[in-house]
């Protein structure tokens, strides 16, 4: 036994088991092990990478980037508020401060508002006025020499000697000491003298003293500033040689450039204010009087002229001036505009961010909007908000750029959407359908039977007046699906005997209508999608309204109010492809 315990080999193993006891003593759970490397594997399986620079890149691992081999970062965690609308992006309160958000509520205006435009003050050019020699001869004295020299009318300007004047004033003297004589040559010789623009004072002069004058001058024959003096002491001048040029003042033009966009608000007959930089603090007035016919090809703009008076001298030409005019074009209507900043660009179907009210964290709704014309630093928007929503007018690219690189929606990775395009024209004759739904919805809320028959029948006459071919071939078959619905549900409600199957029918009609707006829209500015969860025995059901309060067309005057809005839908706001219309019972069920 000595000799077993003294064996090197036996003390080894005995070492190694009494290892194994150990370890067995002290190993974890096995049933713990794996749960936990399930969880930590899923973890990572369930964390998106993607690349600041190229979002649309979203891998399971991290990594570079395929594209332009960049580190790949974690896409951020859904919000913890849940918002089911995909098109909303929420912010912590912090990123929104870092940001620099901020929001302006969305008001109507009047068209009839502000046009801000540019320019400078020229000159009339009406106003201006060539001092011309009227007789050939060579300049002898000049009275005005610099230009922006101030002339009154009447007031010398230069003194000529012409010997073809010498001689026509020796002609008249001559004739002077004949008119009784001969008054038909007196007369002549006097008419050519006028004809040369002397005035009568110097001619009398000439016949009174007898002797002719070797310098004649020259009077200026309008009051201004000199523009420009082309003659010189010793110059000779023929006839017709202008001498100088010269503008009043006392009324200029206000020129200023109007780009396309702003020429539906302008008239002729505007009134504008404008101030320029050198008079800080005083507002001018003025009226437009025309508006140039053609674009500018460099500048894409035409020219809008204005009057001013000038009686006190403070304006000056190629002063620039800033502009405001007050539009007549559409005056009493109201619509709805949105400053510049508050728009990503992309054409005509642009983006704005909608703040979401009531949300507990800071939460923008990205919005698809028609654009109309520029108005100032402001542009209408055609269709696609409401006056009284709220929409970011600072930090909109700080908000884009977040949702794009957490993966959500923004201007660059828009949703697929349901909504086609039809023709204006076809979107009117669906819009009359609708309203010849809602007069049959109207008459259901009221528990008018009879009358629901009638509205039924009107809808039937509206459906069939539908013209297929105003749309393309592509919106042909979803169309005819949409049209079948409609027709059957129609029919059921033409021959329903009672209130109650008039409604289960107008449950039918309803899915058909909802349809219809979300596949090609309606020309009203907003519509609604309510639902009634008691509707049929709980089983709930959809209509679509004109108004916002609830009407319930299932219930009538006894569940009137029973119903909430699920979703509105804004004239050109396409509707996403994800939102479908479901309805919960069957409209073959019999009540």
């Amino acid at each position: 036994m000595k000799k077993l315990l003294s064996n090197k080999w036996i003390k080894i193993a005995g070492i190694l088991v009494l290892g194994i006891g150990i370890g067995w003593l002290i190993k974890p759970s096995s049933e713990s092990n794996p749960e936990a490397d399930h969880d930590h594997a899923g973890e990572l399986a369930s964390q998106i990478w993607t690349c600041s620079m190229h979002p649309q890149i979203k891998l399971n691992e991290p990594g570079d980037c395929p594209i332009c081999g960049m580190d790949l970062i974690p896409l951020s965690a859904a919000s913890s508020s849940q918002n089911d609308n995909p098109l909303v992006f929420e912010m912590s309160p912090q990123a929104a401060a870092l940001a620099n958000i901020s929001t302006t509520l969305v008001g109507g205006n009047a068209s009839g508002g502000q046009v801000t435009l540019t320019g400078k003050i020229q000159a009339d050019e009406r106003e201006n006025a060539a001092i011309t020699a009227k007789f050939p001869g060579r300049i002898e004295k000049l009275y005005v020499t610099f230009t922006g020299e101030k002339v009154r009318a009447g007031q010398k300007l230069a003194s000529i000697y012409s010997p073809e004047l010498l001689t026509a004033q020796q002609e008249l003297i001559e004739a002077a000491k004949s008119k009784d004589r001969f008054p038909e040559l007196y007369q002549a010789a006097k008419e050519k003298l006028r004809l040369w623009k002397l005035s009568e004072s110097q001619i009398s002069q000439i016949e009174a003293t007898g002797q002719p004058r070797d310098q004649i001058d020259i009077v200026a024959e309008h009051s201004g500033v000199v523009l420009e003096r082309k003659i010189a002491v010793g110059d000779y001048v023929s006839t017709g040689s202008v001498l100088f040029n010269i503008v009043d003042l006392s009324k200029l033009w206000v020129l200023l450039d109007a780009y396309e966009s702003d020429l539906p608000f302008l008239s002729v007959g505007n009134e504008v204010s404008f101030t320029v930089a050198g008079l800080p603090g005083e507002t001018f007035k003025a009226q437009v009087s025309y508006i140039d016919p053609l674009i500018n090809p460099s500048t894409r703009a035409a020219s809008v002229r204005a009057e001013v008076s000038n009686s006190q001298e403070k304006l000056k030409p190629e002063m620039f001036v800033t502009a405001i005019l007050k539009s007549k074009a559409s005056s009493g209507s109201q619509e709805i505009s949105i400053p510049r900043t508050s728009i990503l660009w992309s054409g005509k179907r642009s983006v704005v961010y909608v703040k979401v009210p009531g949300s507990e964290v800071p939460a923008f709704e990205m919005r698809e909007i028609t654009l109309g014309s520029k108005v100032g630093d402001s542009y209408q928007v055609e269709a696609g908000i409401q006056a009284g929503e709220e929409i970011v007018s600072n930090g909109v690219f700080a908000i884009d750029a977040a949702a794009q690189l957490s993966g959500q929606f923004s201007m660059m990775n828009r949703p697929e959407t349901k909504t086609i395009d039809v023709s204006p024209e076809f979107r009117a004759q669906i819009t009359r359908l609708a309203d010849a739904y809602f007069e049959l919805k109207n008459a259901l809320v009221a528990d008018e039977f009879d009358e629901s028959l009638e509205k039924a029948k009107n809808t039937q006459s509206i459906l069939n007046q539908v013209d297929m071919n105003l749309f393309g071939e592509s919106a042909h078959d979803e169309w005819m699906q949409v049209q079948n619905q409609l027709k059957s549900a129609i029919e059921r409600l033409q021959t329903a005997e009672n209130l109650e199957k008039s409604r289960l029918a107008f449950a039918g009609l309803s899915e058909g209508i909802l349809e219809m707006t979300e596949r090609f829209g309606l020309d009203k500015e907003v519509v609604y999608k309510d639902y009634c969860p008691m509707a049929f025995g709980d089983q709930g059901a959809y209509w679509l309204s004109e108004r916002k309060d609830i009407t319930n067309p299932y219930f009538g005057a006894s569940m009137l109010t029973c119903g909430e809005v699920k979703q509105t839908y804004l004239k050109g706001q396409p509707v996403l492809a994800t939102q479908t219309v479901t309805t919960q019972i069957s409209t073959t069920h019999n009540h």
